[in-house]
């Protein structure tokens, strides 16, 4: 990627999407300016971000010639073209990203909501959505099924499908996803943190 020492990463450290962007670029080995913007402090409504991003959203990206990118599996996409994160087989390219969108639309919008809503809003889990909480245990239920026969969730190999899906899932016990119930996800959540080279969550 043309220019990539001069990328700049607008991203919030508490938040799964920005930190999935922040491990592909570790992991491509690739050179970046990261720009701590902080969601809950309104970072991310202020007029200068608002210009770069009218969606007030992070995580953003800003290229050295003055282009943005936003929408963490975008990002993603962009930092590993070319890389082995995404597959050179067309059917296994085709269920990362099957497993990209369905991590923004069935897993994303109730494992990291219930999260968002009981660690930084202060809820109880009694107060969060029955419907959040039915559609955050099905969505880990899915993901056990799968990797009770594959390694990896698009294929037998790590990929980007496997980076966008562990960032939440890892930390899904603080939204009151407890996770011995899914074993398979478990082990695939140690071998996502060695492959990345993170510590394990707590």
């Amino acid at each position: 990627m043309e220019g990539e020492e001069s990328v700049r990463i607008y991203g919030d450290s508490v938040s799964g999407n920005c930190l999935k962007v922040k491990w592909t670029a570790d992991l491509r080995g690739l050179s970046y300016q990261w720009i701590e913007t902080s969601v809950l402090n309104g970072e991310t409504r202020a007029p200068d971000f608002l210009a770069m991003n009218p969606a007030g959203q992070v995580p953003l990206v800003r290229f050295d010639d003055g282009r943005c990118l936003a929408q963490s599996n975008a990002i993603m996409l962009a930092f590993a073209e070319g890389s082995d994160l995404i597959p050179t087989d067309g059917y296994s390219r085709a269920k990362m990203h099957e497993w990209l969108f369905w991590e923004q639309y069935s897993h994303e919008p109730y494992v990291a909501v219930a999260r968002f809503q009981l660690r930084y809003l202060g809820k109880n889990p009694a107060e969060l959505e029955p419907r959040i909480v039915e559609r955050g245990k099905a969505a880990l239920k899915l993901m056990d099924d799968t990797l009770r026969c594959r390694t990896f969730l698009a294929s037998d190999v790590f990929s980007l499908a496997d980076i966008a899906l562990v960032a939440y899932t890892r930390v899904a016990p603080e939204g009151g996803f407890q996770l011995d119930g899914y074993p398979a996800v478990k082990r695939w959540i140690a071998r996502v943190e060695q492959a990345l080279g993170i510590d394990p969550a707590r």
